[in-house]
């Protein structure tokens, strides 16, 4: 699921349903393993052009509520399906497949893929609430703050609070679907920090396979898990489709998009989406800040 924005109508609404788990995951919380569909190979070994065709077969069958990584010690595309794709959704996947359907492994997650909305705390544009990722500022020292793409997505002003009378300031960058992030500029009267909560965040960094992470966002807070997978592609349908995606075991629910993953002082991630939520656990998702960073010419403090 992507972590949501607050307020559903028309293309905002469908953008809404697939924000709702992107900002704060639980700290300590470890997801259930999915399991593997039945029928999977697991020991044999693909090549890397069987792995690239199977991929490209699963971005091709266009299943709402799939996301997929390269096993780099198999070259096994491991596909994630969450709750809503049916038996006959995961055929289509494996007939588009053909000869490379062998090089696919399906893993079952609960509840659904979709995008969530809310350094954690909350942010609110005219229609929707976010979480803030990370406080940032370019080489003039001018203040941003970094969030979720498809939060900034649409948005024009960004408040601190519900009320809307306290101003942050404009969206200036914004960067969904193919990636899921987005720049907004402090011009009010809100003063930023660089922390998140009150962990300090002096760099950034890009994550490792098996790295414990934390995260904090404005609706569940802050929970921990750890990284399963890097560079996967998630589907959260309607054409939203993102790329290069953290995958990791972290929970999160709707108006924790945007919000940060880190570990200790390193920004790592932006919430992106997940399925599930921070009772029963889920697979959530997250955009590597790194990347955003690099795209806007800003840095962490």
């Amino acid at each position: 699921m992507r972590i949501k924005r607050n307020a559903p109508h028309g293309k905002q609404a469908r953008r809404i349903a697939l924000i709702a788990a992107t900002s704060a995951l639980v700290a300590g919380t470890a997801l259930a393993a999915p399991a593997a569909y039945a029928g999977s190979d697991n020991a044999r070994t693909f090549s890397a052009a069987e792995a690239k065709s199977a991929s490209n077969a699963v971005l091709e069958a266009d299943v709402a509520g799939t996301a997929w990584y390269v096993d780099k010690a198999t070259n096994k595309l491991v596909v994630t399906a969450d709750s809503t794709v049916s038996q006959s959704e995961i055929a289509k996947i494996k007939n588009t497949a053909g000869a490379s359907a062998d090089a696919i492994e399906v893993q079952r997650t609960p509840g659904k893929i979709q995008k969530l909305i809310s350094g954690g705390d909350a942010i609110y544009a005219s229609s929707w609430r976010c979480s803030l990722g990370f406080n940032v500022r370019n080489s003039s020292g001018t203040n941003y703050f970094v969030t979720a793409g498809h939060c900034t997505d649409g948005a024009g002003t960004w408040w601190s609070n519900s009320s809307h009378t306290t101003t942050i300031g404009p969206t200036a960058g914004s960067s969904f679907p193919t990636n899921d992030y987005g720049l907004v500029r402090y011009s009010g009267s809100v003063s930023p920090s660089g922390t998140v909560g009150s962990q300090d965040i002096t760099s950034a960094a890009n994550p490792t396979v098996g790295q414990t992470v934390t995260r904090r966002g404005s609706t569940t807070g802050i929970h921990s898990g750890r990284v399963t997978a890097l560079n996967a592609t998630v589907n959260y349908g309607g054409g939203d489709i993102v790329y290069g995606m953290i995958q990791t075991t972290v929970c999160a629910e709707p108006g924790d998009s945007g919000g940060p993953l880190y570990a200790g002082t390193t920004a790592l991630g932006l919430t992106s989406g997940g399925s599930g939520d921070c009772t029963s656990g889920g697979t959530t998702f997250f955009q590597p800040v790194v990347e955003a960073l690099n795209a806007y010419g800003v840095s962490v403090y």
